[in-house]
């Protein structure tokens, strides 16, 4: 009865949650090969986390051939001003901002602005002639001792896409090279793009150009070299070239003053108890930033990724309107790792591809999903999937930071249990 009226309110729920665009068509579980009763596992999971204390709230949608089966919200967005947690919620997204600057970056590669194989510092030239980070055995820890070494190659494009770069991210203290990113403020939210970049050129790499996948600020100089080659500011681009033809008129660097009563607040989760996280972590999203981060700042819905994972799924396309050719969504989509270190990403199953992480060993991960399956999550515990094989899309929305990682893979393995045909 539950699933029932779900999908007899769906259609009205979806647009309400936009009435801008244009969204998938809704459709019964069933009718797409997915059981209404498994779904309603993934819905009990997530409300046990909410009655649990847990999580405040949550949102999951499935989709699959094109159609949204599955959309549920339970809980809360905002305990604290009793805001229920609803299908056009506005979410941090953060690393789930790093596939979009890849697409952003291929359309350029696609119109021959560069070639994967190409030095970023052709177009960066302050990232020319790197050094290479070396501890000094008797303090491995202190960057003082540090020595330098010349870089065996230069970083490409490429590498900056599968983090391979050698760079280190900045947002720890967990290498003495990320101690001298936070002294140098690599992460400096009221800089530019320019600056950081600036501000980086001065720091040596943590590993060798190619030689070790290591997640890191990559990300955020993609950022960078599409303002380069495109002559244009980043958030012009993403806007008018992603956001605007794909009808994703939630998402950006931050949450304009008419929206911001959809803003989720941000919660911490210490020993299974919730408090709310620091608040800058919202006010910074109220007004827009210096720092325009491809690597984790866009806010998002579940509706708008959803529209950015079915244009990718469908090889480039939505509604008519090609972002990518299905042959660069295939090269994005491969894995890219081959004869690298693949650093943590190897005991997980996966590899890694341009800006996405795709499944190789199913033993190895103990998930469901099939080979060739590709996703990406955030800093707040939200996840999202694309699965070729069974054209299946899963995103998952909550703002948990820290301590969210955790739920979104549990409901993405409840989401393929659903699968029944």
């Amino acid at each position: 009865m539950r699933q029932t009226l779900l999908l007899l309110l769906l259609p009205a729920a979806l647009l309400a949650a936009d009435a801008r665009h244009p969204v998938a068509a809704s459709t019964r579980p069933e009718e797409v090969g997915l059981s209404s009763a498994r779904l309603e596992r993934a819905t009990a999971e997530m409300r046990a986390d909410v009655e649990a204390g847990r999580l405040p709230g949550a949102l999951g949608l499935v989709a699959r051939h094109g159609k949204v089966a599955y959309f549920e919200t339970v809980g809360q967005a905002d305990k604290e001003k009793g805001l229920a947690m609803a299908p056009d919620t506005i979410f941090r997204i953060y690393s789930m901002s790093k596939p979009i600057t890849t697409a952003a970056l291929l359309m350029l590669h696609e119109e021959g602005k560069y070639r994967l194989t190409d030095p970023v510092s052709r177009y960066i030239p302050e990232l020319k002639g790197r050094t290479v980070a070396e501890m000094n055995v008797f303090y491995p820890g202190d960057p003082k001792h540090m020595n330098r070494a010349g870089a065996n190659r230069e970083i490409t494009i490429q590498d900056l896409m599968r983090h391979t770069a050698g760079f280190a991210y900045g947002n720890t203290v967990a290498t003495p090279v990320d101690v001298m990113y936070q002294e140098a403020k690599v992460l400096d939210a009221n800089a530019t793009l320019k600056t950081m970049i600036d501000r980086l050129a001065k720091l040596p790499l943590l590993y060798q150009p190619g030689e070790k996948w290591h997640y890191s600020i990559a990300v955020d100089v993609q950022g960078r070299l599409v303002e380069v080659l495109s002559g244009k500011p980043f958030d012009v681009f993403l806007r008018e070239r992603i956001f605007e033809p794909l009808g994703m008129a939630d998402t950006g660097f931050s949450v304009p003053k008419a929206d911001q009563g959809r803003f989720a607040q941000m919660y911490g989760l210490d020993d299974d108890k919730l408090s709310v996280a620091d608040p800058e972590w919202s006010t910074r999203y109220l007004t827009p930033p210096a720092w325009k981060s491809g690597g984790g700042g866009l806010v998002s819905t579940a509706m708008d990724y959803f529209r950015f994972c079915q244009m990718l799924l469908n090889g480039g396309e939505l509604d008519g309107r090609r972002l990518l050719s299905r042959k660069t969504v295939e090269l994005m989509t491969r894995d890219h790792l081959a004869g690298v270190d693949p650093g943590r990403a190897a005991s997980t199953g996966y590899g890694f591809g341009l800006g996405v992480a795709v499944h190789v060993d199913p033993a190895a991960s103990g998930s469901a999903a099939s080979v060739g399956e590709y996703n990406w999550g955030g800093a707040a515990g939200t996840k999202f999937w694309i699965d070729p094989q069974e054209e299946l899309i899963g995103v998952y929305m909550i703002q948990i930071r820290p301590g969210g990682g955790r739920f979104g893979q549990i409901y993405k393995e409840l989401a393929y249990q659903a699968i029944a045909d």
